[in-house]
């Protein structure tokens, strides 16, 4: 199979569930090579997204397209190339993972003893497991049990990688671990990462689309979308009483706890009044202005 990294193109795709839940839209996107992240609240739409995307499930309306492979019509294309780590994904406790590993290999279609040997080598010392390949998977914590998810949707060089809220309730060292790890994969095929930490896109992420209620609410490259607030956003220490009050007479984008007080930040393209200072935006400042129809919403692209 010709390995040329190819995009992914989503056209007009909306998911209505049994029970009147409008998941998706209207979905269009365009995703080229490299690491693509899709942030959302929970809720928002993106796992079923992904689940359309990994063959789980079809739209009710709309055409995904992974270079030449109709996605909805040639499902068993894009299985051979696909790689999915799931939300929620279970493991069998009592087998290690190098058993686990070459396991999956089979199902993947690697019937040669020796090339699941080498398979199995080579992807447990990408993920750093390699030392731990005799443990069972039982005593594994969660950071190892994402990089060993991760080990298992790489078999067979997919062209197109899907994971879903991937560090969530990983502690700060396994996130970093794991979000190296993915760094590291983003070269050779799309690779999509749903989720709703800011920092996990901002860190990785050279492009990004915003989702909420099943619709794009953004699409854009985050230092774009960045770069484009600059002199947007304001913040202002205040008393948590007061907080009310501000957002009545300010768009107030979010607000934090620091040191007892209420840290605000605004969104406004002129000096709000007294008391405010202008900040550097970041993409969790994209992120709630778009949330908040600020920026956005209208689907325009940010300097793409």
């Amino acid at each position: 199979m010709d390995n040329h990294p190819v995009g992914l193109t989503i056209r007009n795709v909306s998911k209505t569930y049994p029970n009147g839940v409008e998941a998706l839209n209207n979905i269009s996107l365009d995703i080229p090579p490299g690491m693509y992240g899709l942030l959302g609240p929970n809720g928002a739409g993106k796992s079923t997204l992904m689940r359309t995307l990994a063959t789980l499930q079809e739209p009710d309306e709309g055409q995904l397209f992974l270079g030449d492979i109709d996605m909805v019509n040639q499902k068993d294309a894009v299985r051979q190339t696909l790689g999915y780590l799931p939300q929620e994904f279970g493991v069998y406790p009592k087998a290690t993972a190098e058993s686990l590993l070459d396991y999956f290999a089979v199902l993947k279609g690697i019937t040669s003893r020796a090339a699941r040997k080498e398979t199995t080598e080579v992807l447990l010392k990408q993920t750093n497991l390699w030392d731990k390949r005799k443990q069972k998977l039982g005593g594994y914590s969660g950071g190892m049990r994402q990089r060993f998810g991760v080990a298992v949707a790489l078999l067979g060089n997919p062209r197109l990688l899907i994971v879903d809220e991937p560090t969530a309730g990983l502690d700060p060292a396994e996130r970093v671990r794991f979000l190296n790890l993915l760094s590291e994969l983003g070269e050779a095929s799309v690779v999509i990462l749903s989720t709703h930490i800011v920092d996990d896109v901002s860190e990785l992420c050279t492009n990004m689309a915003i989702i909420n209620q099943g619709q794009i609410l953004l699409e854009a490259q985050p230092l774009s979308a960045v770069a484009a607030l600059k002199g947007h956003i304001w913040r202002k220490l205040t008393d948590k009483q007061d907080l009310h009050a501000l957002k009545q007479a300010h768009p107030v984008i979010s607000a934090k706890l620091l040191s007892g007080r209420t840290l605000a930040h605004v969104y406004n393209p002129e000096m709000p009044g007294n008391g405010f200072e202008l900040v550097e935006p970041n993409l969790e400042d994209v992120y709630f202005s778009t949330m908040a129809g600020h920026i956005g919403n209208q689907k325009r692209e940010i300097a793409r």
